[in-house]
């Protein structure tokens, strides 16, 4: 309970003890003017449920006005609440795109890395034909050499067995 509730209610109960303390004041007739009219009635007991009339309509306007502010916050909730899951639904439809954009991005990567994995294979292979062909070039070349040779060795009459065989343990 807060300090202003205790004061209310310790002003309340001071009016109490003041209305039964004089409760023969309160309930005295007098003569009222009504205006237009006289009449004979106890002055202190009309005075004390004016009083009571009026704390009830105040006590009735703080409740509908704390009524009020409780359906206002309730739906300021309701509000607050569609609003945090239209952002949690934005929030992971970002995420969505984002993943979908990374994994795109991803498959670019992955076909650029095979892209290049074919073309480098297809380099190596036409560096392996080519050197392939250069060894065969070689080759005839060098048969063609050897054929030359042989000619003239034939020609000149002797045979290449009658040749010395080269010494192999001899270094250069």
């Amino acid at each position: 309970m807060n300090l202003r509730s205790v004061l209310i209610a310790l002003v309340l109960a001071l009016l109490a003890a003041f209305a039964l303390l004089n409760w023969s004041a309160f309930v005295t007739p007098t003569t009222l003017s009504m205006g237009f009219t006289e009449v004979q009635a106890p002055l202190g007991l009309i005075m004390l449920v004016l009083t009571g009339v009026v704390s009830a309509l105040f006590l009735f306007y703080i409740v509908v006005q704390q009524a009020g502010i409780i359906m206002e916050n309730r739906r300021n909730a309701k509000e607050l609440t569609a609003q945090r899951d239209l952002a949690d639904k934005a929030e992971a439809s970002r995420f969505s795109e984002l993943r979908n954009y990374l994994e795109g991005e991803l498959r670019k990567l992955e076909a650029q890395h095979a892209a290049g994995t074919r073309e480098l294979g297809a380099r190596v292979d036409a560096a392996q034909s080519q050197l392939q062909d250069k060894l065969g070039e070689s080759t005839r070349t060098l048969s063609a050499y050897v054929g030359e040779v042989d000619d003239k060795l034939n020609r000149m009459g002797g045979s290449p067995a009658a040749l010395p065989a080269p010494d192999r343990d001899r270094q250069d």
